[in-house]
Formats: C-alpha cells, sequence, structure tokens
C-alpha cells in the first residue's frame, strides 16, 4: 500500500517536471562547462603564476564552490530523473565522489576544518594546508575526468573515425602541454614557444629527444607536467576519457568500443572495456614496482637533498622507462658519472622499457591470472599467436642488438667497463634503442657500423599496443615471412604454425611503404634545412624520431626552427602510426564488389 502511494506521488512529481526537464538538463550542462572552465583556468593561473595568499584564497574559493555546484548538480539530476534509483546505480561512481564532497562540506560547517584536514592533522603530516589544497585540486580533476568519461557517448554522433579520434587527441594534449610548459613557474628562466612544442611533443609522442637540458631548463612543476604528458600520451587522452566512461553504463556505444579496439590493437571487439581497465592496472602496478626498485638500486655515488627527490626521481624514471620515453633528470641522461656504471639500476630499467614495447595484450596473455590459470588446467593451451610473434621477434632483436653492440664496440664506447659492465651495458643499449632512448654510452663516440644496425633496430621498433614506436616487431616478422615464402615459392605465408590473412600483409607492406616514405622525404628536407650537419647523423635523428626513440648523435639542439618542426612532425606521425595518419586523412572506398581482369606485371 505505501509502496503504491510512493510510485503515484513520484509519478505525479515526473509529470509535473516534465514539461521543463529538458531545459533544466540543458541549463547544467552548459552552466558545468562554465564552472569547469573557470575551476580549471585559476588553477593553472595559480601553479604556472607566482602566488599570493590572494589568488591562493581565490583558488580555493572557486574550486569549493565549483564541487559544491557537482553536488547540486548531482542532486538536481537525481530529482529530475524518472527513475532515480537506476539513475544513482548507473552513476554510482560520481555519486561515491560528490557525496565525499558533500560530507565535508557538512563537516567543515559545523567545526571549521575539513575531513582530510582533520585525519592530516590527527597523524601529524606537516604543511597541511599545502597539501590540503592539492588533495582538492585533485578531487576537482576526478570528477572532471568522470564528467568527461560521461560524454563519451556522443562519440556516437561524432563522424569521425578512431584514427581520427586518435591523430586529434594527441595535438590536443600536445597543444595543452606546450602552453602549460610557456607558463612562468615550470621555467627556470624562460623557454622559446617552439621549444616548449618540441619538448612537449617529444614527451607526448614519448620519445625523449630534447632541446633543452630537462634537469636544468625546467623547475619540479615543469618536469611534473613533463612526467604527466608522457603518462597521457603512452596510454592516450582517450584512453582516459573511455576508462572513466567504464564507470557509466550508457557510455558503451559500439563506436566507442570500436575506438578502444583500436587503441588497444585487438581484434576483439567484445570485452574491450575490460581489457582498458587491465591496461591501466598493469600500468600502475608496473610503474609503481619499478620506482620501487630504482629507488633501492640508485647508487651511493649519487647524492639526493632528501628522501623527498629520491622517491621523485624513481617514480619519474620508473614512468618515462615504462612508457618508452627516455626523459631522464640528469644533463648527460643516463650517461651520467653518477650513474653509467649502475649496472643493477640499468637492468630494472631495462626491464621496465620492455615490459611496456611489448604491448598490453601480451602482457595480459601472459601475466592475466585467468590466461595462466588456464594454461595450467589445459596442458595444450598456449600463447596467443600475437604473443609468440611478438615475444620470440622482441627476444631475437635484443640480443642480436646486444652481441652486435659487445663485437663492434667492445674497444670503444664500453671499453673499461669489465665483463658484466660491458655486457649489462651491451643489453641496455639494444633494449633502449628499440624504443626508449636513454643512453649509458657516449653517442657521439658510436663508429659508423654500430649506427647503421641501430637504426635497424629503432626502425622496427616495439610491438602493437604498446607505448612504443617503429614499424612494430609482428610488421617486420610478416615482412620477412613474406619475402622468405615468395623466394621459396610457397603460395601461403605461414609463421608458427598459422596462415597469415593477405590483409595482414599488404597493411604489413603498406605500413613499411608509408614509413620508409617518411623518413626519406624527411630526411631530404633536413639536408636542406641543416647543410651543415652530417648526412649520417640527420638520418640517425629522423628515424630515431620517427621510431619515438629518443636517441640522438648530440645535433637536437643545435637544429634550426625548420629542422626541429620537421623532427617534431615525425614524432607525431610516428606515435599515431603512418597507416593511422593515412587512414585519418583519406576517404574509404564504400563499394568494392568489383574486380578487373587479372594481369602480370613485371617486377624486379
Amino acid at each position: 500500500m505505501l509502496r503504491d502511494s510512493i510510485y503515484r506521488i513520484r509519478e505525479s512529481i515526473n509529470i509535473r517536471l516534465y514539461a521543463h526537464k529538458t531545459y533544466v538538463v540543458r541549463f547544467l550542462h552548459v552552466a558545468s562547462i562554465i564552472v569547469s572552465l573557470v575551476a580549471i583556468t585559476s588553477i593553472i593561473y595559480q601553479h604556472g603564476y607566482p602566488k599570493t595568499p590572494d589568488n591562493l584564497r581565490i583558488t580555493e574559493s572557486i574550486i569549493e564552490f565549483s564541487l559544491i555546484f557537482y553536488v547540486l548538480k548531482f542532486l538536481l539530476r537525481v530529482f529530475y530523473d524518472f527513475h532515480p534509483v537506476d539513475f544513482i546505480k548507473d552513476n554510482r561512481f560520481e555519486a561515491i565522489l560528490l557525496l565525499l564532497v558533500a560530507v565535508d562540506q557538512l563537516i567543515s560547517i559545523f567545526t571549521g576544518t575539513h575531513l582530510v584536514q582533520q585525519f592530516m592533522n590527527g597523524i601529524g603530516f606537516p604543511g597541511i594546508h599545502t597539501y590540503y589544497n592539492l588533495f582538492i585540486q585533485f578531487y576537482f580533476f576526478l570528477i572532471i575526468a568522470v564528467e568527461i568519461g560521461k560524454a563519451g557517448r556522443f562519440i556516437e554522433y561524432i563522424h569521425i573515425g578512431p584514427s581520427g579520434l586518435l591523430a586529434l587527441s594527441f595535438i590536443f594534449i600536445i597543444l595543452a602541454g606546450t602552453g602549460l610548459l610557456l607558463l612562468p613557474e615550470m621555467t627556470v628562466s624562460g623557454i622559446s614557444p617552439i621549444d616548449a612544442l618540441f619538448t612537449s611533443t617529444s614527451a607526448c609522442c614519448v620519445t625523449g629527444l630534447v632541446v633543452v637540458d630537462t634537469a636544468l631548463c625546467f623547475t619540479l612543476k615543469g618536469k611534473t607536467i613533463i612526467m604527466l604528458l608522457i603518462q597521457i600520451g603512452g596510454l592516450n587522452i582517450i584512453s582516459f576519457a573511455t576508462l572513466f566512461a567504464t564507470f557509466y553504463r550508457n557510455s558503451a556505444g559500439v563506436k566507442m568500443q570500436s575506438l578502444i579496439k583500436d587503441l588497444v590493437s585487438t581484434d576483439k571487439l567484445s570485452n574491450t572495456r575490460g581489457l582498458l581497465q587491465k591496461i591501466f592496472l598493469y600500468s600502475i602496478f608496473i610503474e609503481l614496482t619499478g620506482a620501487v626498485l630504482l629507488f633501492i638500486t640508485w647508487p651511493n655515488e649519487l647524492i639526493f637533498k632528501g628522501i623527498g627527490e629520491k622517491l621523485y626521481f624513481s617514480l619519474f624514471h620508473s614512468v618515462s622507462a615504462f612508457n618508452n620515453a627516455g626523459f631522464g633528470l640528469f644533463t648527460d641522461n643516463l650517461y651520467d658519472i653518477t650513474v653509467r656504471h649502475a649496472y643493477n639500476l640499468q637492468l630494472v630499467i631495462a626491464a621496465l622499457i620492455f615490459l611496456g614495447g611489448i604491448g598490453f595484450i601480451v602482457l595480459e596473455d601472459v601475466f592475466g591470472l585467468r590466461n595462466i590459470r588456464e594454461r595450467r588446467k589445459v596442458k595444450w593451451k598456449r600463447l596467443q599467436t600475437h604473443s609468440r610473434i611478438a615475444l620470440y621477434t622482441s627476444g631475437i632483436l635484443v640480443v642480436a642488438g646486444a652481441i652486435v653492440f659487445y663485437l663492434v664496440e667492445y674497444n670503444n664506447t664500453i671499453k673499461g667497463y669489465g665483463i658484466y659492465g660491458s655486457i649489462v651495458s651491451s643489453i641496455f643499449q639494444s633494449v633502449t634503442c628499440r624504443t626508449a632512448g636513454y643512453n649509458t654510452v657516449d653517442f657521439t663516440r658510436l663508429g659508423q657500423p654500430i649506427l647503421i644496425f641501430m637504426m635497424f633496430l629503432m626502425f622496427v621498433g616495439a610491438s602493437p599496443g604498446s607505448t612504443g614506436g617503429g614499424i612494430k616487431t609482428t610488421t617486420f616478422s610478416v615482412i620477412l615471412r613474406s619475402a622468405i615464402s615468395t623466394i621459396k615459392g610457397r603460395k601461403n605465408v605461414e609463421i608458427v604454425k598459422h596462415t597469415i590473412s593477405s590483409d595482414t600483409i599488404s597493411r604489413a607492406y603498406s605500413i613499411a611503404l608509408f614509413s620508409i616514405s617518411l623518413i626519406f622525404i624527411s630526411t631530404f628536407a633536413l639536408s636542406i634545412t641543416e647543410p651543415n650537419k652530417n648526412f649520417l647523423s640527420l638520418l640517425f635523428e629522423e628515424i630515431s624520431a620517427f621510431g619515438t626513440v629518443g636517441l640522438s648523435t648530440g645535433i637536437t639542439s643545435s637544429l634550426s626552427f625548420a629542422g626541429k618542426s620537421i623532427i617534431l612532425l615525425t614524432m607525431y606521425i610516428g606515435r599515431i602510426g603512418t597507416l593511422t595518419l593515412a587512414l585519418a586523412i583519406t576517404k574509404r572506398v564504400i563499394f568494392t564488389k568489383y574486380r578487373y581482369s587479372e594481369i602480370n606485371v613485371l617486377v624486379g
């Protein structure tokens, strides 16, 4: 009886609200955009310009007002929804966040201090006001991320394919990063727009080529921005938005699922959101584990100002290594005198680079608990074909690169390193020149033979679905197998007891052709803009940029404006992929169900 009465009351309310529900919802959307933009602008101003008591107070007031606004907005959405209980269930993550905001504000009204402040004061944490301000700002950005994730359902109405969205998303984060790095508080003594754009592109495209000294040019805030750009660029901003969209049940359209499928380089449309969540878990777990291992392996010769700086160095290099970025906080990268002989440290970084470069699909296949249990239960079950190809090819290239580097450079750059040091250094250079860009030897002393071999490793690059660049290990394997099959007169291209489809072979050759064309055209342009530079150095720089590697013979900072522009454009194309860019800017053929008469053309 009571339930029927409640239902009738609610039904009468819904009828009264129906007439103006659309207008209220539209107003809330517009208001949330305005409030969010004002709050984000105030936060950027606070951190980007010198602090004063006035702008701190204003920023805190704006953030608190914004959080209260989001609480009221959520309550209004609940009130105006025809099924409020279902609405809360569909938005439970946001509901929990805003409930915490409401509780915090109520406690503040009655006690004069916030919940977090009381907790931190209780454990005796110093500088509570500053840390609370940062916590509230982080909390605000978390809510904004949920809002962006909810907007993911509108992707269905955007007439841009996954390739176009991927390409545009990188342009967005590159430009945003450039603007942040140009703020006064991000650098010690300022930075030019082209250098800020180059640094932002290098970080977002996880390359590591630098035109200014990262250790000396940027403040702690600037270095943190670079680290965040590396993390966002490594996983892509669309991945972040889609992750938060997974908390919103109505955002799982077919186009979004297709977008996630392209982002993580999988051929399965089902359960792509679950895979995306696992990718983030793997990333966080590996980066934190790497930071702990780096923390305990820093050499004693390296003197930190305190435990905070040691923790920051550990986290920065772990994030940079796993995302194959190659950014370091030392003037000479890892060739710095304090770390060039820290071989255990180098092994940790090499492991992080390798794990980040084999691809998230391979990580899930190898380390996923469900897959491990299935392989133990069913003895004949093995790794996926893609995983086996990626692991075999990566392993062979790492071993081959280490052997070649050791034999060619034993009496040159690694002379006097000792047996263990020479072996570790050779392995490290083989791993890092695939995708990462760290160096523990003097690259200005490397001979032409090893530079040429390194260019081959950089061109091949990492595996699909990873944070690395290049044409990818599987592409190289398919082309190599196809060439061998052609020579042997085989009709089918076979690899690990499977036949490769003709579409895959065509795609592999297209990627290789587009990549070689890009490198040729860009190197040709560089030879015009940089007439005083050695051709081999220019070619090495270009392939390093294309493979998002970041290794250099030392000419990056001395490039002209045009030269830097060519390299940063190459980094961008190398990160999103040549085929992805081609798909984004060309119109796909709709009708293909026809065929002309077949002829043979003389080739070779």
